[in-house]
């Protein structure tokens, strides 16, 4: 199967699921369930869930019995873009070419759809642990990884202090990155393992995987952001960013690396890595043929 086909085949599993675990818009009140489904569908590529059951297939796992994992890291997803584009924080009022959610249903709703989205994603990782061939000890573990990787110490925190900090240095800007988007994409990676019965060095090489690609995928945005023409010379909403640091050639250079040091870790897996290695690619080469395709 190529990798489109392959891109596809998980989106379609990934809907399917996600439309079966939230609750119909027909259900009262109606209104909070139809903004959590307006802010989840279409969506976007479904990157996140996707890491995790590529990460389970690589270390030799059948990825049915932890989908409710691979759902719940994207509602996470999803409820941090929700509370991101609120005009309190990013103040967004489009997300994938579509009213964000606030714009749609006003910013009370907004609030509480990310609320419920995040409330009924540790709905389903507590129940994956139920699922027949997965330890129930495992999946705690993987609770208490995410609680860790989206909480003060890792996604939230890096929010804030992308918020707050003034005259960021460089280091500071590698730590916003690094908790803002590199922990949950890290721990989508670090899940699908560990749930998937991997080896210790096999959950460390895809972790390693993680954290790089994650910081990749970051510098990746600045660089677009600072390629366009409409946004400031800081690469985007006044923010600081790699190319206002290092300047867009050098940007380049270090997301190239990292997504060198990406690859490299997937020796260990064979063939079975492959598919990560194309999302690697897919990371890098957004910016160009494939814009506008990973969120």
């Amino acid at each position: 199967m190529d990798f489109q086909s392959y891109r596809d085949e998980k989106k379609k599993l990934m809907d399917e699921a996600l439309d079966k675990y939230l609750p119909p818009e027909s259900e009262p009140p109606e209104i909070i369930h139809r903004a959590m489904r307006s802010a989840l569908f279409p969506g976007g590529k479904r990157l996140r869930p996707m890491l995790t059951l590529s990460a389970a297939e690589a270390v030799g796992a059948d990825t049915e019995k932890i989908l409710p994992t691979a759902c719940a890291l994207e509602l996470i997803h999803t409820y941090s873009l929700i509370h991101d584009d609120l005009p309190a924080l990013d103040n967004d009022d489009e997300r994938r070419g579509r009213p964000s959610c606030h714009k749609a249903f006003g910013e009370d709703i907004a609030v509480l759809a990310g609320d419920a989205l995040l409330t009924l994603a540790f709905d389903l990782l507590s129940r994956n642990g139920q699922v027949e061939g997965v330890k129930k000890e495992e999946a705690l573990s993987i609770i208490e990884e995410i609680t860790r990787a989206i909480g003060t110490r890792g996604m939230i925190g890096g929010q804030v202090d992308d918020l707050k900090l003034e005259d960021i240095t460089q280091p500071q800007l590698e730590s916003i990155h690094r908790r803002k988007t590199g922990a949950l994409m890290e721990v989508c990676l670090k899940a699908g393992a560990v749930l998937g019965g991997g080896k210790p060095r096999e959950i460390e090489a895809l972790s390693r995987y993680g954290q790089s690609i994650g910081l990749a995928f970051q510098i990746v945005d600045d660089i677009l952001d600072a390629d366009d023409a409409e946004k400031d010379a800081a690469g985007g909403k006044g923010k600081t960013s790699y190319p206002a640091i290092f300047g867009l050639e050098k940007s380049k250079q270090k997301a190239t690396e990292l997504i060198k040091e990406a690859k490299a870790q997937l020796s260990i897996f064979g063939k079975k890595g492959k598919v990560l290695e194309e999302i690697a690619d897919l990371i890098m080469d957004r910016g160009s043929k494939y814009e506008g395709e990973v969120g």
